[in-house]
This record gives structure tokens, C-alpha cells and sequence, in this order.
């Protein structure tokens, strides 16, 4: 990973049990599918993985063991997001300090920073580490919104290297890419613009889906890094009904946790307040998920 982080990197889910506990066996199986499967980095403890539903001690815990069984194989980014400035400079020291090769830092929640206040806010968590930062954008989920004018600010600090661009506008994208060069990397972060991420000089795609079905995300993105766009634009047609099915839904996370046990992986209900797909909703996911093998 010399020259940085590229490829398929999996928003991973945080497996729990019945009890909605976290379940640590099927936490260190998914990290070994993921992987087998051929994907080049993991995300753990981001939206997908429900960190704002776990306790300092779970985070630690399920950073811990997932870097553990990456052994070194692949990057671990870990999710460092909360509502306090204070709180994410901690987490993003305590991931580096077990091992994670970068942070995902998106804006805290609730308190909706302006520009100027988001730039300190990263400018300390910047000061904290010394390991890469991969900004989040996605204002859908955290109320602010990262324009590219603010990320070209964001790019001077010294760790901040990529962002995850989730609003799936490719003029944003392009305009991204224009001002801040390979100051700042762009992974996509919306599954429904992955080609023409690519395309514009995106290096890599944060996928939660690959959860589900890894090995398929993989065989899209190495169609892409060889240029064959024809048959890489055929298979993402081919993919697109799942990807459609749960970026719309309003219901991600229960369905990616709902697919993964579909596909025979359990990864148990999502924790409270959210609840597991009733079966109405289950019936598209496994036409969706017949459809892709």
C-alpha cells in the first residue's frame, strides 16, 4: 500500500447476536469473507457498522479485533465519528494506537459546524494523529455539507487525504478532483455513481453492500482499473437492482445486515432503535440477491 489506499474497501457491519449484543466470532468470519473475497481495505465503526449505537467499550473492542485478523493483510480505516470534537480526537487516537492505518472522520452530528468551525475541528483531530484522515461527506446523514471549496481547505492539513463523497452528484466529484489533485483522493461513497467515480479519477469505493456479495464489488472494480469500461458498465447493470433496491430503501443498515444472513453469512439484527426487514421487504432483497449469482 505504497502508494496509498485504493480499491474496494467494505463499510463493514458490526455483527450482533440475538440479544443485540456484539458477536465477536461472526465479527472476525466477516473480516476473513471480506478479504478471501479480495477486497483491499475495511471500514469498520462507520454508518453501515452502527458506531453511533456503540459504547466506548464496544468501539475499542471491535476496532481491536478486526485489526487483529486483518494481520497486516489489508488497511483497516477506522471510524472515529461522534457528536464532540473532544470525543473524536480521542477515538481517532485510540484506533491509531491499535493499529489502524487511517481514520474516517465525517462532521459531528446535531450540532451542524460552519465552514470555519469544521476546519478547526479537523485541524485538531489532524493535530492528534498521525496516521491519514478520510473525510465523510454525506450530508443526507450528518446535516453538513463538504463543498468542494471547503475540502480544498480541508486538503492543506497534513493527514487529510481522501474523502468519502456519498452525495452521489459526479459534478461534485469532478470538481473534487480539479481543485485539489492527488492532494485529496476520492473514494465513492454511492453505489450509483461507482462507474463514472472511476471514470473522473476516483481511486476507490467505500461500499457497505460488499457485505453482502464482496467478491462481486471486486470483479466490478478490477473490470474498471483495466479500462474495460463496456464490460465494466454491463456488469453494473447487472448489480444495479440490488444497489438501487437498498440505497432507496431508507433502510440500509437492516438491509445489509438482512442480505449478508441471506447469503449465508448471519450478521443478526441491527441494534435498537432499529428493527430487523419484516418479510414484505425481504421478498425484493431475495430477488435482488437470486438475480447477482
Amino acid at each position: 500500500m505504497a502508494s496509498g489506499f485504493r480499491g474496494v474497501f467494505p463499510a463493514m457491519l458490526t455483527p450482533m447476536t440475538a440479544a443485540e449484543e456484539v458477536d465477536f466470532p461472526k465479527l472476525e468470519a466477516l473480516v476473513e469473507y471480506l478479504i478471501g473475497a479480495g477486497v483491499h481495505g475495511l471500514i469498520p465503526l462507520g454508518s453501515t457498522g452502527e458506531f453511533y449505537a456503540l459504547n466506548p467499550q464496544e468501539r475499542h473492542d471491535v476496532l481491536k479485533m478486526v485489526v487483529k485478523t486483518a494481520a497486516g493483510r489489508v488497511p483497516v480505516v477506522a471510524g472515529v465519528n461522534a457528536a464532540a470534537t473532544r470525543e473524536v480526537v480521542r477515538n481517532s487516537r485510540e484506533a491509531e494506537a491499535l493499529g489502524a492505518a487511517g481514520v474516517l472522520v465525517a462532521p459531528p452530528f446535531y450540532s451542524l459546524p460552519r465552514p470555519d468551525e469544521l476546519l478547526e475541528h479537523i485541524r485538531l483531530v489532524d493535530r492528534a494523529i498521525g496516521i491519514p484522515i478520510m473525510l465523510y461527506n454525506y450530508p443526507g446523514r450528518t446535516g453538513v455539507d463538504m463543498k468542494p471549496e471547503d475540502l480544498e481547505r480541508l486538503a492543506e492539513l497534513k493527514n487529510v487525504r481522501y474523502v468519502k463523497e456519498s452525495t452521489g452528484e459526479t459534478a461534485r466529484m469532478s470538481e473534487i478532483i480539479r481543485r485539489c489533485g492527488d492532494r485529496l483522493q476520492v473514494f465513492c461513497g454511492c453505489d450509483s455513481v461507482v462507474l463514472e467515480s472511476f471514470v473522473l479519477g476516483g481511486v476507490g469505493w467505500v461500499a457497505g453492500i460488499a457485505n453482502v456479495c464482496a467478491a462481486e464489488h471486486v470483479r466490478l472494480y478490477n473490470l474498471l482499473q483495466c479500462q474495460d469500461y463496456a464490460a465494466a458498465r454491463d456488469y453494473f447493470y447487472h448489480l444495479q437492482p440490488l444497489f438501487s433496491l437498498l440505497e432507496n430503501s431508507g433502510k440500509f443498515t437492516q438491509l445489509v445486515k438482512a442480505g449478508a444472513g441471506l447469503a449465508g453469512r448471519d450478521a443478526g439484527p441491527p441494534r435498537r432503535p432499529l428493527l430487523p426487514p419484516n418479510e414484505e421487504e425481504l421478498d425484493p432483497l431475495r430477488v435482488a440477491l437470486t438475480a447477482i449469482r
